[in-house]
Order: structure tokens, then sequence, then C-alpha cells
């Protein structure tokens, strides 16, 4: 069981636009040929921040969203948040704020044997990196620079530093690449 940030970025290492968009994203469309099929089966809980939540609800299930689809997990979801937020009849998503090493714990004993997700953003997945919480980076990178916007994961990550164990090349706009993360010596 590990704890993963499984997202896509920038070359530049951003993951959304500096209007929380995700535009330059979508004009890829979905990747035949990606691994978020074979990852998502392995993924027993997710974690995720209350702009990515609303992200969620504002462009796939609020009424007027821009793809309407249902609630797009099956497992469990604790959303990181200090305001009150719709909730999504029918889904498993359970509210929380704080400290993110209790609510690890939690994840932990739900997920069983499976992984944990850590959606975003990225000031929570760096949240779960100073824990010690978090095992590996898998992020696919886009081939565009937006300049600005929500960075990927705002820490320093220095000594010691990530051990890349692969690089795979998705069509002729992605790379992703697959870090352990080591935990300081």
């Amino acid at each position: 069981m590990k704890t993963q940030y499984y997202t896509a970025t920038s070359l530049d290492g951003f993951i959304a636009d500096s209007q929380n968009s995700l535009d330059w994203l979508f004009q890829f469309g979905e990747a035949e040929d990606g691994s978020y099929l074979n990852f998502i089966r392995k993924v027993g809980a997710i974690a995720m921040g209350s702009t990515t939540y609303e992200w969620i609800l504002n462009h796939h299930l609020n009424e007027g969203a821009e793809c309407p689809q249902a609630w797009p997990y099956e497992q469990p979801t604790w959303v990181f948040t200090s305001r009150i937020l719709p909730i999504i009849k029918g889904a498993d998503i359970r509210f929380v704020k704080g400290d993110v090493f209790p609510v690890h714990q939690q994840m932990i004993a739900v997920a069983g044997n499976k992984n944990i997700w850590l959606v975003g953003g990225g000031d929570l997945v760096g949240q779960f990196h100073d824990q010690g919480l978090l095992d590996e980076v898998i992020v696919q990178i886009a081939s565009v620079t937006l300049g600005s916007g929500a960075p990927l994961l705002p820490r320093q990550i220095v000594t010691p530093p990530l051990k890349l164990l692969s690089a795979k090349v998705y069509g002729n706009a992605f790379a992703e690449l697959h870090y352990e993360v080591p935990r300081p010596r």
C-alpha cells in the first residue's frame, strides 16, 4: 500500500493555470494508452483539497456543468476544507480539516491493501510530504507551458532527492515520470 500523488502538469510545473482552469490539459483529450485505468484499479481511498472538489462540482456535477457526469470515484474520498461545501448524494465523501496525519490513518484503515491517491492540490500533497506520508509521485508532463498558476508541489525536496523509477512517453504530448519519495536520513 502506497500514498501516491498522481497528476498532470505543464512543462513549467503548474497543475492549473492562473484562472484555475484545466483547458490547457483537456485540449489533448483522453489518452487511449495512458496509465490512469491501471492506476485507479489499485486505489482504495482518495484525498483532495476543497479547490479540487469545487472544480469537480463546477465542471462535472452542478446544473449547467461543462461536461455533466456523475461523481467520478467509487472510492471513499476525504475532502480537506475549512468551509461548508455541497454534499453529493450517493458519493462516499468525508469532509475533514486540520492535520493530515490522523486523516491518513483513517484512510489506511479504509483502503485495505490498496493505495491512497492524493488527487491534489499541490499544497495538500505538500502537507502529506511534510508528515513523511508521501510514497510516490506519478506525474504526466504535458507539452505546454503556462507561465503561472497552481504549482505542482510547492515544497523543496532536495536531500534526499526523489528517486526516478520509470519514464514513459504517451503519444506526442506527454511524458510520465514515476518517482519514489525517499525518507530523510
